[in-house]
């Protein structure tokens, strides 16, 4: 019997996501757990709701489905808060580590698909098919995965390319939220690293942080709100501008772009009025940032169909399963010694860990997450965005075409 469908409008999606985001960070306060292994808070609501969703579907036959369009605009203010809280020597002092972290995510593109080709063989499919439970869907995410899912159904004739690679991304997705802070945790403790104890975050305060030190200012917080729309109008065109080329980037790559732009030419239109105003601005970005990257995951969460596994879950669990043993492995052994070994370089492998099966915003969560409890890591902050939204996307295209043939 076809399942009867539930469906919640936007408005009605967008309040239980402000609830979903109560209850993570209402259980993150109340179990120490998940703050001592820097579990993002928007993980727990949203997770919660993907449990239920499911519970639904496979007891009661009933399918949720969320309408969840303002989700890519809370991601474009996202990335356009980073952005705006880029100053050109953080990113000049990038340079280096930035190139490093690209040919370390591309030789780990590599191996993940060669990972996923040979389980594929073992399970008697076609290799190539493995490669959607590679970087197509982990590295990739779920709008890569849509993009060449007609490729591999026409071309290769891997007729449930679809249900492969919608299970690999989603199972990817959860697991890089979980993942990233254990990670840093782990770096940390066994390298015996010191926290930055900066309070300075790019995206919300320290746990424990004076509030006398995070006090927010009416006219900061509007400021803000005006730099970030003008940041996505500048972004709107940068992306028209990146597509014209023959490039297909996600959007909120021109929101970033920009967000960076506008920082660090605001200084010299107006350096009085930056110099008096920026701080009051910064506290009000990290505010939103914060609160929109926590609607976003929470939202990314809740749009997770569990159902999508039937018929797939023992080739792409099993893949998996190996593909998180080799994330871990050459997180922990190469990118962080290759990065620098210290408190930058642990925050920039939670990071890593989302990148490598989830997305650039769930890289961006782990770290945030991670931050919050030792404090600031601002060059992560730049490197891992630009690495993960924009690079990262051309080597990933480039790999996949070449292992595909």
């Amino acid at each position: 019997m076809e399942p009867s469908t539930l469906e919640v409008d936007a408005f009605v999606t967008f309040t239980l996501a402000i609830l979903l985001l109560f209850v993570g960070k209402e259980l993150t306060q109340r179990m120490p757990a998940l703050r001592k292994y820097s579990i993002p808070e928007p993980v727990v609501g949203g997770f919660l709701c993907t449990l239920v969703v499911g519970l639904l579907y496979f007891v009661a036959n009933i399918r949720i489905h969320f309408d969840l369009n303002v989700r890519d605009l809370l991601l474009l203010y996202f990335f356009a808060g980073i952005g705006l809280k880029s100053e050109v020597k953080t990113l000049l002092a990038g340079g280096r580590p930035l190139l490093v972290l690209l040919a370390l995510s591309a030789t780990f593109i590599i191996l993940q698909n060669m990972l996923g080709m040979g389980v594929a063989s073992t399970f008697g499919l076609d290799p190539r098919a493995g490669l959607l439970v590679g970087s197509i869907s982990l590295v990739g995410g779920i709008g890569t995965t849509l993009a060449w899912v007609p490729d591999f159904t026409e071309r290769l004739g891997i007729s449930n390319a679809l249900e492969i690679g919608t299970a690999g991304s989603m199972l990817g997705l959860i697991i890089a939220c979980i993942i990233g802070g254990p990670i840093a945790n782990y770096l940390m403790r066994e390298h015996k690293l010191q926290p930055s104890h900066d309070a300075r975050l790019e995206i919300g305060v320290v746990h424990g942080a004076d509030s006398a030190d995070t006090r927010l200012d009416y006219y900061g917080v509007l400021r803000a709100w005006l730099w970030l729309n003008l940041a996505l109008l500048l972004g709107q065109g940068l992306a028209s501008m990146i597509r014209s080329t023959g490039l297909n980037l996600p959007d909120f790559v021109g929101s970033l772009l920009a967000g960076i732009v506008l920082r660090n030419i605001t200084p010299l239109i107006l350096p009085r009025q930056s110099a008096r105003n920026w701080k009051k601005v910064s506290q009000g970005l990290a505010l939103i940032s914060d609160i929109c990257l926590g609607m976003f995951l929470t939202m990314a969460l809740m749009g997770l169909q569990l159902w999508a596994l039937k018929g797939v879950f023992g080739f792409v669990f099993s893949t998996l399963v190996l593909q998180v043993i080799l994330t871990l492995f050459y997180t922990i052994w190469v990118v962080f010694r290759f990065m620098g070994k210290d408190y930058e370089a642990a925050v920039l492998c939670a990071g890593f860990g989302g990148i490598a099966l989830g997305s650039t915003s769930t890289a961006v969560a782990n770290m945030s997450a991670v931050t919050r409890q030792y404090g600031a890591a601002h060059r992560a902050f730049i490197i891992v965005p630009l690495v993960g939204g924009f690079f990262i996307d051309l080597v990933n295209a480039l790999v996949i075409s070449w292992m595909s043939r």
